[in-house]
């Protein structure tokens, strides 16, 4: 795991700055705290930081074959390079090292381009061939590892982190307008556009070839649901997932794992201890507010399979790292979660360099209760007419009173909206904040009228090939919710502090087995993820199963009310609408008054505007140029020359 960074001129006379591109590779020092260099040629340069994992002494970068004409820079890990090394050697490739940053290059120079499809893993990589001076730039399927570019046309200018890009001061810091609605009400930027105007993400499942002055983007993989295999054998997909945790175990430094005593991180674990030749090291978050608090359980699957297990309390006062997470994560981002995480991978760094997760079971195997309370939806929808719908469910969602302080089952406003509504808009509503123009101000949200952040599931949606209800909220989620969101937390949480996490279930080949899993196999009624729990049921005990699932959650409500809330308050209102100047200072102030008096919980809609005006504050306002200490010491980065 590293932090990658690089610059192409169309031109090749135009000379890359060489301090430039140091000091964007420095800005990935978190990343990558091991060891540092760039490289620069004509017209281009490369620049690396490297967490040492495969091949500690020998995997070095900017990697470049024997003749010095092919270089890469790479950030992730190739799990199957072993394979494909003994492959290429049997065509005569001759090898320098035991990395896998190396298998790339051959890769490269045996397959070109579709060298990609050959790779089982997690990655974005850059490979320059100097003699063509052509380049490829490619993220792996499902978009694990980032990488961010800035394009305009005189140059490409590439990294694993915005924060990279903008340590070029002739990349422009302008906000783009359509973002800051996405984010308020996703919670997260979605692809391929990002926060700021002419910065985009690479997404996953592409590469890009750069040469003679133009660039082509194309897609190389897609999930496909359309592929439904009834006959599906339990034996094979507990097969693939065995094997897919075996190559994860692949490791020149100490590994462990994430544990939260849930189904798909207990099965992890499971298959962890049973491959290998020691105690598993496991770990674990919790809370001092026991209705967050999941460290019984993980404790008690920690006991069943004998692990190394440590547990870390987050507590009320750990919010002050909220302003370090603006800096990591580059872009406004309110995945609450995000906290834990970081706390999670800091205690799991302090013992290990490498840990497995249980993130993906829920995408790929049908695990989020909203899939139950969609499919329901969909079931009464189907039986009542759509004029019906229109002309008495959808008016009566609008006026019907949003009461948090309500019994339960008298919260009836999100159904009657979303029965109102076609079955993708419902799942839409479902997954976003529906009041996000209450913390926007008028002249901001003027010219954004005919705007409508929906657009993202309508382009995905486009691409889905399958008519399956199930399948259609599974590929929606592979593509935004996953990608943007799950797995953006992990990498910034878990790069501040130097720590590699791997996803078994994300295997590609496990999700293109889900995908042709009939719907009924893995949601029935009110069950979900039957198949996945099927192949757990073998080695987990029954009290795995009859647990409620809670969640990553985070008590956020009371925190805004207690051990948080000086903060917030100086945050969001010092000054009206903020730093930023696009929030409604008086819609703010009457959710938050209503929040703190418990009449309604806006605890999500003020942790967004809080985590805007922070990252805004980081990037744009006072506090731009600033960063946090680094966790630990790093190497300096270091100039490499070929001639």
């Amino acid at each position: 795991m590293c932090g990658l960074v690089g610059v192409y001129h169309f031109d090749k006379d135009r000379p890359v700055d060489r301090d430039r591109l140091i000091a964007q590779n420095d800005t990935l020092m978190h990343r990558g705290p091991d060891a540092g260099a760039v490289w620069v040629g004509k017209g281009v340069g490369l620049g690396h930081r490297r967490l040492s994992i495969i091949d500690v002494a020998g995997g070095l970068q900017p990697m470049w074959d024997a003749e010095k004409r092919v270089g890469v820079v790479f950030n992730g890990e190739i799990y199957n390079y072993r394979e494909l090394n003994q492959e290429l050697q049997a065509r005569g490739h001759r090898f320098q090292t035991n990395s896998d940053t190396e298998t790339i290059i051959h890769a490269f120079r045996e397959w070109g381009d579709a060298c990609v499809e050959r790779f089982y893993g997690m990655f974005a990589f850059a490979v320059l061939d100097r003699e063509t001076r052509s380049l490829l730039v490619a993220r792996d399927r499902l978009g694990k590892k980032p990488l961010y570019y800035y394009l305009d046309d005189d140059r490409l200018v590439f990294a694993s982190e915005m924060k990279a890009l903008l340590a070029d001061p002739t990349i422009p810091r302008a906000l783009e307008p359509t973002a800051v609605v996405d984010f308020l009400a996703y919670k997260y930027v979605p692809g391929p556009g990002s926060i700021m105007q002419k910065i985009s993400k690479l997404p996953a499942g592409h590469l890009m070839v750069v040469k003679d002055g133009r660039h082509n983007i194309r897609k190389y993989w897609d999930v496909d649901f359309s592929q439904v295999d009834p006959q599906w054998k339990l034996e094979d997909l507990e097969g693939e997932l065995s094997d897919a945790v075996k190559l994860r175990l692949r490791s020149d430094v100490p590994l462990g794992a994430f544990l939260s005593g849930g189904v798909d991180s207990s099965l992890v674990v499971a298959m962890m201890a049973r491959q290998m030749d020691q105690a598993v090291k496991t770990h674990t978050i919790g809370f001092t507010e026991e209705q967050y608090d999941e460290r019984a359980y993980a404790r008690d699957t920690a006991e069943l399979f004998h692990t190394d297990h440590v547990e870390k309390v987050v507590e009320v006062d750990a919010v002050s790292v909220i302003d370090r997470l603006s800096w990591f994560y580059d872009e406004p981002f309110a995945d609450s979660s995000a906290l834990p995480t970081y706390y999670l991978c800091q205690a799991t760094r302090e013992r290990v360099t490498v840990a497995l997760s249980g993130d993906g079971g829920d995408e790929s195997f049908g695990g989020y209760r909203r899939y139950t309370f969609a499919l329901a939806e969909e079931a009464v929808r189907s039986r009542v007419p759509e004029k019906l719908r229109k002309s008495i469910l959808s008016p009566l969602g609008r006026i019907y009173p949003k009461a948090d302080y309500l019994p339960q089952y008298l919260r009836a406003k999100a159904t009657l909206t979303n029965l109102g509504t076609s079955f993708d808009r419902a799942y839409f509503l479902s997954l976003t904040q529906r009041d996000y123009p209450k913390m926007l101000s008028g002249d901001f949200l003027g010219g954004m009228r005919d705007y409508d952040p929906f657009i993202h599931f309508e382009k995905h949606l486009s691409n889905a090939n399958t008519q399956d209800p199930l399948a259609r909220l599974q590929y929606l989620d592979l593509k935004t919710y996953l990608c943007d969101d799950i797995l953006v937390k992990v990498d910034r949480a878990s790069m501040a502090h130097a720590l590699e996490v791997r996803v078994p279930m994300l295997d590609h080949r496990i999700v293109e087995r889900a995908a042709r899993l009939p719907s009924k196999d893995k949601i029935d009624g009110r069950e979900t993820k039957i198949a996945l729990k099927q192949v757990a049921r073998k080695v987990l005990p029954p009290r795995v199963f009859d647990r409620k699932k809670m969640g990553f959650t985070v008590p956020v409500p009371e925190w805004l009310k207690g051990g948080l809330k000086s903060r917030a308050e100086s945050v969001l209102f010092d000054k009206s609408g903020g730093q930023s100047g696009l929030l409604d200072g008086a819609g703010l102030r009457r959710m938050w008054y209503e929040h703190q008096l418990g009449l309604s919980n806006h605890a999500m809609s003020l942790w967004s505007a809080l985590m805007f005006e922070l990252w805004y504050r980081r990037f744009l306002g006072s506090e731009r140029g600033t960063s946090p200490q680094l966790p630990r010491a790093a190497k300096p980065t270091e100039v490499m020359t070929l001639d």
